[in-house]
């Protein structure tokens, strides 16, 4: 089996350079230890993931309640329940650019232990709202909490881990984020909405008890000239029996080469902006898939469409098969080639949005019209559909669309936007380049979550699904011309192939 493409040599790419091949006993007498922690380290780090994932999805069955509150203080029109879902988003990329400055500020450890006091705040204020304000800046601050952690765990993850496992463990971001949103509408079954803010709380909590246990980045401390600290970092993580001086001298040498910044002069050149600009568009082009507010509205679009199962069922059933999704996506990444996940992941979401858009223009009414956010009242306009029954199988038609949808992205167009960024970026840009990918990702969902409950209400609900759907096809065209395969690549040839040009390394 080939190692992850982020532990190859090289370099403008060297996290931690590869020793030569250990021999099977050493392997067998350090591994055990040595991932151990590292996994211990990544779980802790990943908690902040977890709360990502439950904090973006907390709207889902929180803004039905509060549409049908008696409090007028909460009860939300429908403008103010499009802030509420979509105003997470601006914290978001608030959060996304603030890791530029903490990432080297603070270090990569303690950026995401201070992205619990915003989370903690946050979720305070909206466990205690009596007012709009009091949401919204709760809704904010969580999301800044969540574009901070973001931006900065997988960063951490990358650095501590070993080659060996390193693939792996790049995975576990999303699959918490995923694990959060699921734990989220489960949770949304049975507890009232402050209640479930509390409950938000809880992994917040467990991440900082545990971050303060593990140890720093190596590279950070580095980078900072305290050598002795990483040292110790690097020999707890690898285990006491580990011969950790090799990688120690590597991560070193790596950090000294890699310390200058990158020049205007050098971003101009087209090495530097074509892999730049492929990542941009691809989180551009991402967020247009609809993601952000199909998950973040998924209980009010499944109560103003005709469904055979309760809207919450519905949206837990969606959850669970999201993070499914996710696992087989970590499985298969590796085996089947990032561009035939996103062919096959761009042509899902299309048949997925197409099939929603056309129940809602021509399918059954709700029988019992939720209120929630106006949705029906749109998309049933001008329309007559035949009343369905309760135990009518045309029903399941927007449930199964949309696990459609959600395997579609999670297989493909989710995690594989992430893991060509980390592939093609120029490490000396990363940086600067990363931000800049997570302001146009949440600038993005924030002007699709914002626009979304205006436009249904405006046009229809299916109004949005069909252009979801055309921008699934112009993903498949832009796969097609723009995305290079980098499946068994070096990263070395990912380099030479934005260097020349030359694609002979791709076939």
């Amino acid at each position: 089996m080939q190692e992850p493409l982020l532990g190859a040599e090289g370099r403008d790419y060297d996290t931690f350079p590869e020793k030569p091949p250990p021999s099977p006993g050493e392997r067998t007498r350090v591994g055990v230890l040595q991932n151990k922690r590292v996994f211990l380290a990544t779980f802790a780090a990943v908690l902040g993931n977890f709360s990502f994932g439950y904090a973006l999805v907390y709207t889902s069955p929180v803004i039905p309640a509060l549409e049908h509150s008696s409090d007028p203080n909460l009860n939300l029109s429908k403008t103010q329940a499009s802030w509420f879902g979509s105003v997470f988003t601006l914290g978001a990329a608030a959060g996304g650019l603030s890791a530029m400055v903490l990432n080297d500020l603070l270090g990569r450890k303690l950026s995401i232990m201070f992205s619990a006091v915003p989370s903690a705040a946050g979720y305070a204020l909206m466990a205690g709202a009596h007012g709009l304000w009091m949401l919204l800046l709760g809704r904010m601050l969580t999301g800044f909490a969540g574009g901070l952690t973001a931006a900065c765990i997988p960063v951490y993850v990358s650095e501590i881990a070993p080659p060996s496992v390193r693939g792996a463990l790049g995975a576990t971001p999303q699959l918490m984020a995923v694990f959060g949103s699921l734990s989220l509408y489960a949770l949304g079954l049975l507890l009232p909405w402050r209640w479930l803010a509390v409950a938000g709380e809880g992994p917040v909590l467990i991440m900082v008890l545990l971050l303060s246990c593990m140890p720093n980045s190596p590279r950070f401390l580095l980078s900072k000239g305290r050598d002795t600290e990483a040292l110790q970092a690097l020999a707890w993580l690898r285990g006491a029996d580990a011969d950790t001086h090799w990688e120690f001298e590597q991560i070193q040498d790596t950090v000294q080469r890699q310390s200058s910044r990158l020049s205007w002069a050098e971003a101009r050149d087209p090495h530097m902006y074509r892999p730049i600009a492929i990542a941009l568009l691809m989180r551009f082009l991402q967020q247009l898939t609809g993601i952000t507010p199909i998950l973040v509205y998924l209980q009010p679009i499944f109560g103003s469409t005709a469904v055979l199962l309760p809207p919450k069922d519905d949206a837990a059933i969606v959850g669970a098969v999201r993070l499914l999704s996710v696992l087989i996506a970590a499985l298969t990444m590796d085996l089947a080639g990032r561009k035939v996940l996103l062919f096959v992941s761009a042509a899902g979401m299309f048949a997925a949005n197409l099939t929603l858009g056309l129940y809602v223009h021509f399918g059954p009414k709700s029988l019992a019209p939720n209120s929630t956010v106006g949705l029906e009242h749109a998309a049933l306009a001008g329309t007559e559909q035949p009343l369905a029954t309760p135990t009518s199988y045309l029903t399941l038609v927007p449930l199964l669309a949309t696990m459609l949808f959600i395997m579609g992205y999670a297989m493909g167009w989710g995690p594989i936007t992430w893991l060509l960024m980390s592939e093609i970026l120029p490490l000396r840009a990363r940086g600067v380049a990363s931000g800049l990918c997570v302001l146009v990702s949440w600038l993005t969902a924030f002007a699709l979550t914002k626009s979304f409950l205006l436009v249904t209400n405006a046009f229809g609900l299916q109004a949005p699904f069909f252009f979801f759907a055309a921008v699934c096809l112009v993903n498949l065209a832009f796969t097609g011309c723009c995305v290079p395969e980098t499946k068994g690549r070096s990263l070395e040839q990912i380099e030479s192939f934005f260097r020349t040009g030359r694609r002979s390394f791709l076939r």
